[in-house]
């Protein structure tokens, strides 16, 4: 499943080339880190053009691609941040054009790398996964995934991506009587999402664990009738964790400088406001214990939007699990355009 390709991670530290880190915020910090860790040698970090002030990041300079074309002539890229502009995907794959371009793939929650050692301990997984998969393309989204965490080559993430339009349309196909729970409501794009494909509706209920952004949801959504707006963590039980004070799409959970919130599990959201016909959850890494407090829910089959990508390992672990819930579920896998592999989802009927 993986074509015999190399891993990353060997690859660059066997290239013959300087290593230029692509990408200055968390990701390349990461990035960086794990080179420590397999005594990868990185040559300079650089950033686009509008962004580079030659500021210091970890020691390293921070200079246009040009500089580095000067100094070294030709260097091996790793791309080290994300995003879904189209602009900035597209000079992406210009970059990749005029220099190898690799994407050492770290997660955005937890510490698995995918390498050798990670496709050896979870083969079993992986290969039941992909048995449950509903049809081709999710088998292909699959595999284009699998192989792209493991050999960071582009190709891979550019066939897994597929339009929206195609899952609303033909996989979820909501209708003017849906019940809509939003877990990781932001600011109210998802909501926004939901009201694109069915402008009638029974009730929506909002969860966001940001206050920033929870205030937002409420102003963006004041129009809304039957909507319920939550301030609170997704979780298996009533209980508390600590969210960053930011407002950023990503809040940090268990930040030991976050605020305290209360938690909640989708199965008491359901006994409080009544059954839901369709949840879409995009909880930063909190999907594996949602599911735990929600099996009740889930036996009453609910349509499903799932993020599965916060961990290098939700792609397939999130499929098992709703399995061994509710075999009865069609599961499909699909990508969405975003360098790297974010805005992944599990998509259930």
């Amino acid at each position: 499943m993986i074509n015999n390709d190399v891993c990353v991670w060997d690859a660059l530290k066997n290239s013959p080339y300087p290593i230029i880190l692509y990408g200055m915020g968390n990701g390349a910090d990461k990035v960086l880190s794990e080179f420590e860790k397999r005594n990868i040698k990185c040559s300079g970090v650089m950033a686009s053009d509008d962004f580079v002030r030659y500021q210091n990041f970890r020691g390293f300079t921070v200079k246009k691609m040009s500089d580095f074309e000067e100094e070294f002539g030709e260097f091996t890229v790793a791309l080290c941040f994300a995003s879904s502009l189209e602009n900035v995907m597209d000079y992406i794959k210009s970059v990749a054009q005029t220099h190898p371009l690799l994407v050492p793939n770290v997660p955005v929650f937890g510490d698995e790398i995918v390498d050798d050692a990670f496709i050896s301990k979870y083969k079993n997984e992986i290969k039941s996964a992909y048995k449950l998969l509903a049809d081709e393309k999710s088998k292909s989204v699959f595999e284009n995934t699998l192989s792209f965490l493991y050999s960071g080559k582009l190709e891979y993430l550019l066939q897994a991506d597929s339009n929206k339009d195609e899952v609303f349309t033909q996989i979820l196909k909501l209708n003017d009587s849906e019940s809509y729970l939003d877990l990781g409501a932001y600011r109210g794009d998802t909501v926004d999402e939901f009201l694109n494909y069915t402008k009638e509706y029974e009730k929506i209920v909002a969860v966001e664990p940001n206050l920033k952004n929870h205030k937002k949801l409420i102003e963006h959504c004041e129009t809304l009738q039957n909507f319920t707006p939550i301030n609170a963590g997704i979780s298996d039980k009533d209980g508390v964790m600590l969210v960053s004070k930011g407002g950023g799409r990503q809040s940090v959970l268990n930040d030991k400088n976050g605020v305290e919130i209360n938690t909640v599990s989708v199965d008491m959201l359901s006994e409080k406001f009544g059954e839901f016909s369709y949840i879409k959850a995009d909880i930063e890494g909190m999907e594996h214990l949602m599911i735990c407090g929600m099996t009740a829910t889930l036996l009453k089959k609910p349509k499903l939007n799932i993020a599965a990508y916060h961990t290098n390992s939700d792609f397939f672990t999130l499929i098992n699990k709703i399995h061994s819930i509710n075999p009865q579920y069609r599961m499909y896998l699909r990508k969405h355009p975003y360098i790297p592999c974010w805005d992944l989802n599990l998509y259930c009927i």
